[in-house]
């Protein structure tokens, strides 16, 4: 069972566990219109069952899970913006936790033998002086964002549930992971989009805001199978999942545009309105243990990533025009 299934975790991770047999159920938000063009894309829709949900319900949740009797849940569901969780805090904190704690406590109630993923984020750990980088398991969590505040919220829940209720509930800390399938307001996707749409003279500039920040940026298609592999371990627990490298926004900016053939500099507009109220300088983390412990592999180096995310942003707008205007 995922939530939050239609995003860009929830349909990769669908097709990587249909591929290996699973029966997949996802949950999508009560009175409104599933949009799933992610699945679609992939070819899995018709593969997977849909069912409406509201997970801010207990009772709603507790229904569906009795209903499905899943072996494991995947909660991917959250506002996952952080940019809107400035705007929106209160909503963004109010879901993003109480659908987690419903989800918990369905499975202590329903079997407490399902095993339960929370999709926990490296927004957790805030601002963290560059010499105690990069960031462990170990690392204090000190949100700096009403996004990471309730992610470490949520993550502190799935832990206390795990040591009260000896639930097997486990969170992977993914650190920032790029598709095609991202919407338009993450800003890798609205790079290499924007990019391609320079490349071929349909726009003729790049508007960005804080090009200082340096993240740690992987590949969304490879990150979702240690999700899978951390409800295969053997015990409950939580893991870091990141490429290691880190690079600054400017760094991937010109990455992008260097491949397609463009100077950045030439098509950079600079917009003020676009900075943050409060932004995290560096952040980059360990991914040793998921290495080690789940014997993860990932050597994707921005100069790779960069090159699958254009050349999956092409198939993805090929794919989109066809859709679209036939």
């Amino acid at each position: 069972m995922i939530t939050g299934i239609t995003g860009q975790d929830g349909t990769y991770l669908s097709r990587f566990l249909l591929d290996k047999g699973y029966r997949v159920y996802g949950l999508v938000r009560y009175n409104a219109a599933p949009n799933i063009s992610n699945l679609d894309y992939l070819g899995i829709e018709d593969r997977v069952k849909l069912l409406n949900v509201d997970l801010t319900e207990l009772s709603d949740v507790i229904r569906v899970v009795e209903k499905i009797q899943p072996d494991e849940i995947y909660n991917l569901a959250a506002q996952s913006s952080v940019g809107l969780s400035f705007e929106q805090p209160i909503a963004t904190y109010e879901f993003n936790t109480s659908s987690t704690l419903n989800l918990l406590e369905s499975v202590r109630i329903v079997n407490p033998g399902i095993k339960f993923y929370q999709a926990s984020s490296s927004e957790m750990y805030g601002n963290i002086d560059k010499d105690k980088l990069p960031v462990t398991e170990k690392h204090y969590l000190n949100p700096s964002s009403p996004y990471g505040v309730s992610k470490a919220s949520a993550h502190m829940i799935t832990t206390s549930y795990r040591q009260c209720y000896n639930l097997f509930a486990s969170c992977g800390i993914l650190f920032n992971h790029e598709s095609c399938l991202r919407p338009s307001k993450f800003v890798t996707k609205k790079i290499v989009e924007t990019a391609l749409k320079i490349s071929d003279g349909s726009v003729n500039e790049l508007v960005m805001g804080n090009m200082n920040i340096s993240r740690d940026w992987g590949y969304a298609p490879e990150y979702i199978k240690v999700i899978w592999m951390i409800l295969q371990n053997g015990i409950p627990d939580d893991f870091i999942v990141c490429s290691g490298e880190v690079c600054s926004l400017e760094e991937f900016v010109c990455e992008v545009f260097t491949q397609l053939d463009l100077d950045y500099k030439d098509f950079i507009k600079v917009d003020n309105n676009l900075y943050r109220p409060l932004d995290l300088d560096i952040i980059y983390g360990d991914n040793s243990k998921a290495r080690n412990t789940l014997n993860w592999n990932y050597n994707f180096k921005l100069p790779e990533l960069v090159r699958k995310l254009i050349e999956d942003e092409i198939e993805y707008s090929e794919w989109k025009n066809r859709h679209f205007h036939n």
